[in-house]
């Protein structure tokens, strides 16, 4: 099936505009934020030289850049020990959520018992509960991840009970006419339907721990990011601080990234 093209007068196949129309919508997607980056950045580079900003308040956005470039080394061995915190840190607080939303669904008296506590654990700001986790458990790795599984523990509980709990009464009235078994139930039913509000909070949970790591080394640690971004504030060098928070972010969005690629990559309802 064809259409005509108004303003040259020839046919123009639909299937064809279609794409057409996609391919420009997906660029328009991509493009809109990127210039809107661009924009911002070459804002701050232009205020900044405008303005006459001292460059241990606000460094330019070039100076960050070439800071990257100069101190690369010393960024990435403060990197690697941060990622290995988030991601151990990720894998037991969100391992541990999912074990216990478990638990609380299948049984209330655990949930009435327990539940509480968890809110009650997540109303203390972490960066009032991390010097005592460092007192209890030294300022070595441990005391890091447990920060970081703190931090993202409470929103995949939450999540995860509600996925679990989600399922329709009437899957649940079927399972038991055809005599399923409680295990049958949980991984044929509850367990694909909690599966979108699992990897909503994964990645919340994504982006937390690595606050909660960099938390951490703030306490306690002459290593990783965040014992960088304390030395370059004390030593005034803004230039190396910014480059540090940016690569920061960084590790966060590459994190995110990597839940939202198996997302889509197991949840394909």
């Amino acid at each position: 099936m064809t259409a005509v093209d108004e303003t040259l007068g020839m046919p123009v196949d639909d299937e064809a505009a279609e794409k057409a129309l996609a391919r420009r919508a997906r660029l328009t997607a991509v493009a809109t934020p990127v210039l809107t980056a661009v924009g911002l950045i070459a804002t701050w580079e232009i205020g900044v030289r405008a303005f006459g900003v001292p460059s241990y308040i606000a460094p330019s956005p070039s100076e960050v850049a070439t800071t990257l470039v100069t101190e690369f080394p010393q960024l990435m061995r403060n990197f690697w020990p941060t990622l290995f915190e988030s991601v151990l840190g990720f894998v037991v607080g969100n391992v541990a959520a999912v074990l216990i939303a478990v638990a609380f669904v299948h049984s209330r008296m655990v949930e009435r018992a327990f539940f509480p506590i968890a809110v009650f654990i997540n109303t203390i700001p972490i960066l009032a509960i991390a010097p005592i986790l460092v007192l209890i458990f030294g300022a070595g790795l441990t005391a890091k991840v447990v920060i970081a599984a703190l931090i993202c523990f409470f929103p995949t509980l939450v999540n995860m009970v509600r996925g679990l709990q989600s399922v329709s009464p009437q899957a649940l009235e079927l399972a038991r006419i055809l005599s399923a078994t409680k295990s049958e139930v949980f991984w044929k039913i509850r367990l694909p339907s909690s599966l979108p509000f699992l990897f909503s909070a994964l990645k919340i949970a994504a982006t937390t721990c690595v606050i909660g790591a960099i938390v951490g080394e703030w306490v306690g640690a002459d290593v990783g990011l965040g014992a960088l971004i304390i030395d370059a504030t004390f030593n005034f060098r803004s230039a190396l601080l910014y480059a540090t928070v940016f690569l920061s972010s960084g590790l966060s969005v590459l994190m995110f990234a990597a839940v939202s690629i198996a997302e889509r990559m197991i949840v394909r309802w």
